[in-house]
């Protein structure tokens, strides 16, 4: 029989993280054998993103290498999936003959025999791109239950009528991303992401609380929750609402010490919504808020809602609540028709907002977007000096957050340990993106959830050390040996 090993190589933010971990559960139920090292596979599959230039390049680049690697001897076949795949499609195919496929997110449910048919020397067409936005909304199944694999032959659970989700997971840490929702149906002028995402479309309550009970039985201690705009869960099933209801529940599952919510549109903040965030034990008081600007006329361009004294508003609000809650965003320079004004309003409310993280982009036209169209382009040179300076603000700013929470208690959930150093991050702090804890202690284990006291801060990331507590939430919060 052929060998059917498979390497999956994930790029991009966290969605795409799970999208490779249920592209695993299927090929995995189809036969394959998952392997870490592309060297030691038959074929690569590398989940790209296509979200900004550098991502591009990055994907590129890594399917070149992974087409590469058959300078040994050996025939890899090599397939790309993922948002560059679904955006570029043939045409990406076309200037990339290395890559035997380029397969878009119709082809995931059967990906296992599509790849089947390229190891065994039968084409399959690349994927022809085109505007999901246009597709025609079908009823939902009323059950859909996950199936969830452990190993690539013994199921935990099983399906019901309708999609069925798959997931193996990737990596044994203590943090998961679990998927609200697919797609978008903002129409900011500078983003591609609804025309090959699609339209947004939320999980049901059931399918969410089921994935993440097999993530907790799985060792996950840290729920991750992701999609494209979170604050929009629940629209499509008639209750916008319904956020509210799921955070505490999953909060609430056995083993599970900490939720957080990632991607959260300012626009469609409430305060029941930000009440619970802020309120409810298990769930972390973090506010991802994609602020993206904070002139009124640039967001206007962008086809967004809000400005200074409004954001300021909404971080006060959330400051009364919850007085140390970690605030992130990130915000474009450069964007057509900024002026000098706009920008010094930029740095206005960041300083005034000192949020604890902020990434900082310099604008770039997108294919299909309307932003490319528009006039008075901001010139390259304005940009990489705004771009800088707003960086280099931002570094203080960030750090300044930062020192204010030396001598505070912070919960560390450990994810790596060595000797008598750990790394985890506090509740302020969300995977990749935001800095994190060094705790020194003995007897620390990956998957603790450490109460620590802040002993000093170096730019974003924390030093800390243990301190006795009781609990913390739903999980056991461990005290100083």
């Amino acid at each position: 029989m052929t060998s059917r090993r498979v390497a999956l190589v994930t790029l991009g933010c966290a969605r795409n993280e799970v999208d490779s971990e249920e592209l695993a559960g299927r090929l995995a139920l189809g036969g394959f054998t998952l392997v870490d090292d592309a060297d030691d596979a038959d074929a690569v599959v590398v989940n790209t993103c296509g979200f900004v230039e550098a991502a591009k390049k990055d994907s590129i680049d890594t399917l070149l290498g992974a087409a590469a690697l058959n300078a040994d001897g050996r025939s890899r076949t090599v397939v790309a999936v993922g948002c560059l795949a679904q955006r570029y499609g043939e045409q990406l195919a076309a200037s990339l003959p290395e890559a035997d496929a380029v397969l878009g997110f119709d082809h995931y449910p059967d990906l296992a025999a599509r790849l089947d048919d390229l190891m065994n020397g039968r084409a399959v067409p690349s994927h022809a791109p085109h505007d999901r936005r246009l597709l025609p909304i079908v009823e939902r199944p009323l059950s859909s239950d996950a199936l969830l694999v452990d190993e690539p032959d013994t199921p935990t659970g099983a399906p019901a009528s309708g999609p069925q989700p798959v997931r193996r997971r990737l990596g044994s840490g203590p943090v998961a991303a679990l998927k609200l929702a697919s797609g978008c149906d903002r129409r900011c002028t500078f983003c591609a992401i609804p025309s090959f995402r699609g339209s947004f479309v939320s999980r049901r309550p059931h399918e969410l609380i089921a994935e993440a009970q097999w993530l907790a039985d799985q060792g996950v201690r840290e729920l991750h929750l992701v999609s494209e705009n979170s604050t929009s869960y629940g629209k499509d099933l008639g209750d916008i609402r319904l956020l509210e209801t799921v955070l505490p529940q999953l909060a609430s599952i056995d083993g599970v010490v900490r939720v957080r919510l990632a991607y959260l549109q300012p626009a469609e903040m409430r305060p029941s919504l930000v009440e619970v965030i802020a309120g409810t034990p298990g769930v972390a008081p973090y506010f991802d808020l994609s602020f993206q600007h904070a002139s009124g006329p640039v967001l206007k361009a962008m086809r967004r809602f809000g400005d200074t004294e409004r954001f300021l508003d909404l971080i006060a609000s959330i400051r009364a609540l919850a007085p140390d809650a970690g605030i992130r965003s990130n915000v474009i320079v450069g964007f057509p028709g900024e002026t000098s004004a706009d920008y010094a309003e930029l740095e206005r409310f960041l300083i005034a907002a000192r949020l604890d993280a902020v990434g900082v982009f310099g604008y770039s036209d997108e294919d299909g977007t309307e932003a490319a169209a528009l006039p008075r382009k901001v010139r390259s040179d304005v940009m990489v000096r705004r771009y800088a300076r707003l960086t280099s603000l931002v570094e203080t700013i960030t750090a300044e957050r930062a020192d204010d929470r030396v001598g505070s208690v912070v919960d560390v959930l450990i994810e790596s340990v060595g000797g008598d150093v750990a790394e985890g991050r506090g509740a302020h702090q969300a995977p990749e993106v935001d800095g994190a804890v060094t705790v020194r202690g003995a007897g620390l284990s990956v998957g603790d959830f450490v109460a620590c006291r802040v002993t000093s801060a170096e730019g974003v990331d924390l030093h800390a050390v243990p301190v006795a507590s009781a609990s913390v939430g739903p999980g056991q919060l461990l005290a100083a040996q």
